[in-house]
């Protein structure tokens, strides 16, 4: 039994700061009219607004954290307090007794078991939220077309297929086949991840062994380069060793004590050919000075200025006709000197022809010197040459008999028939063909239509509405097919009302039977007197033969005198109040 007992609510919505509280432990019908005395009281507008559907959405809010409509959480805040929004609920199923705390600014949300207290959880806490609803047993969708009937919920038959498909199967107990196959699908994805793992594993192996047989390779071509380096080598060796095998030594030696004094004599024949050359530059030089002052003086000596050619008769000319002979003098001086020096480089010269240099063996006379340590040295280098050890031979051996890892596809293959399996399994739990869905359907399905037929006569509507095996609706008038959109406001409203009783009956039988429902303006939408009549008479029989609670949501005051309770709902001053004996603590 899913028995919701009292709903208490503070600052939500059109309800303020005061505690306003309703309770659900009741059975009876009980109409919910309104009163807005901000509008005058007593016009059809003053029943409007008022915060009769406050108590649906707050009930909604309370166990799914959201209203019956699409208001976002921080709008259900009233707007003139705007803080310190609460609402709480307390019901009890199955023998249990639960409470739910939820609020906003701040954020709070606290679920009590028994005497157990949750910890409080701040803001909106998923896992606490899942554990409630899973308790419930129904979706948010689901409460909406079975406790919570709005005119502003999108009507059964004008979803989608799919979420006409979503609601059936739960109701239907097919979400079971649905639950076993999450958690089907859960094993089938680790046995997916272990596929993928093994082959991630095997593919590593592979990847290994490719670089295994790169590096095998790479460690052949390098053997094949070092055998032909030691080979090249060894060559190099015995033919250095035969080489200086056949060397006079002592020739070697005298040779280049010759190359020495040939050098030397070169370079003192250089030398004295660059200083001649130098002299001779320097003597032309002075040659060319001499002539310029021979020529300066003789204007000098006619009274003549050696720069611009006028007349002189003044001390300068001598001062002058003395300097210039000065410095004739001083080249004069400077030609004779080099001519003495160039003597001694001549002498140089001519000492006779500088011949050729004598051949050598070795570029230095050290080389030669240590020519017998050489040779040993060599026939040492050539013995441990030969000698070599192959660095390469034992690790290509060693990798190519351990290091290749055999590659098997076996844990693959049964892991990969595993997996076919699951997905067998998980297609006979999810194909609409499955032949164990329409076992199911088939089970309840007959008392679905049996129950939608029985509200159809009750609300007097003519019409043959059926569910089918594929879980699609077929609606019918004197053997014509409709849709759900060809019917009438009122038509609609009836199977609306009829299919939402059908449901829950087909609910209650599978599962626990539910204390509460509402039905929000439903009957005042395009009803004529005969529906609402009908309507009010299958709550009534339904409250009194069922033990419901059965709150009807209307405008229309003149249903007052068919029902033995009314729920006044009073908004004044901006907020809205209620009418009940529910003491607030």
């Amino acid at each position: 039994m899913f028995q919701l007992n009292t709903l208490t609510v503070k600052n939500f919505m059109s309800v303020g700061n005061q505690t306003q509280a309703v309770n659900f432990n009741r059975r009876d019908l009980t109409l919910v009219l309104g009163e807005n005395l901000d509008q005058g009281g007593d016009d059809s507008g003053a029943r409007n607004g008022t915060g009769k559907t406050t108590i649906i959405n707050a009930l909604s809010y309370a166990l799914y954290g959201q209203a019956l409509t699409n208001i976002k959480r921080d709008n259900l805040i009233n707007k003139t307090n705007s803080k310190n929004m609460l609402v709480t609920v307390d019901f009890e199923l199955n023998g249990e007794q639960y409470h739910i705390e939820r609020g906003r600014k701040p954020n709070v949300l606290k679920f009590t078991v028994g005497e157990i207290e949750t910890e409080e959880q701040q803001g909106e806490n998923r896992e606490t939220q899942t554990e409630i609803e899973r308790l419930l047993g129904m979706s948010h969708e689901m409460f909406k077309h079975l406790v919570a009937l709005n005119t502003y919920t999108q009507p059964f038959l004008s979803l989608s297929a799919n979420d006409q498909r979503a609601i059936i199967e739960q109701m239907l107990g097919i979400t079971l086949l649905s639950e076993k196959a999450e958690k089907l699908k859960e094993l089938g994805k680790q046995t997916k991840d272990m596929i993928t793992e093994e082959e991630y594993r095997i593919k590593a192996v592979e990847d290994a062994n490719k670089r295994i047989a790169e590096q095998i390779d790479s460690l052949k071509k390098r053997q094949r380069l070092w055998h032909a380096k030691r080979d090249e080598d060894v060559k190099k060796l015995k033919s250095g060793i035969e080489d200086l095998a056949h060397i006079d030594i002592d020739s070697e030696l005298a040779n280049h004590k010759l190359l020495e004094d040939f050098y030397v004599q070169k370079k003192r024949r250089e030398e004295a050919e660059r200083w001649i050359s130098s002299i001779d530059s320097d003597n032309d030089k002075q040659n060319k000075l001499i002539s310029k002052l021979d020529k300066e003086i003789s204007l000098l000596e006619e009274h003549k200025c050696h720069a611009c050619g006028q007349d002189i008769h003044d001390t300068t000319q001598e001062e002058i006709l003395a300097s210039k002979q000065e410095q004739k003098q001083e080249a004069a001086m400077q030609i004779l000197a080099n001519e003495t020096q160039r003597a001694d480089h001549m002498d140089v010269l001519q000492e006779g022809e500088l011949g050729v240099a004598p051949q050598v063996f070795y570029d230095t006379i050290d080389d030669a010197y240590n020519h017998r340590t050489t040779v040993a040295s060599l026939e040492k280098e050539l013995t441990k040459r030969t000698e070599d050890e192959d660095p390469y031979a034992e690790q290509i051996e060693e990798m190519e008999s351990q290091g290749i890892e055999q590659v098997s596809w076996d844990t693959i293959n049964e892991l990969a028939k595993l997996r076919d399996h699951q997905d067998f399994l998980l297609k006979l739990l999810t194909n609409k063909d499955s032949f164990i869905r329409k076992r199911i359907i088939d089970q309840n399905l007959q008392f679905l239509n049996a129950r939608l037929t029985y509200y159809l006569g009750r609300m007097g509507l003519p019409h043959t509405v059926r569910f089918m095996n594929d879980l699609g609706v077929e609606i019918q008038e004197l053997g014509r097919d409709l849709d759900f959109d060809n019917l009438s406001r009122g038509e609609r409203n009836r199977l609306i009302l009829s299919l939402s009783w059908a449901f829950r009956d087909v609910w209650e039988s599978l599962y626990h039977p539910i204390n509460l429902l509402f039905i929000d303006e439903v009957v005042d939408s395009g009803m004529d007197a005969s529906g609402v009549e009908s309507a009010l008479a299958v709550l009534k029989k339904m409250s009194r033969d069922r033990n419901k609670s059965v709150w009807l949501v209307s405008h229309k005051d003149e249903l007052g005198g068919r029902v033995n309770n009314i729920l006044k709902v009073v908004k004044e001053n901006g907020f809205t109040s209620y009418d009940t004996d529910v003491e607030v603590v």
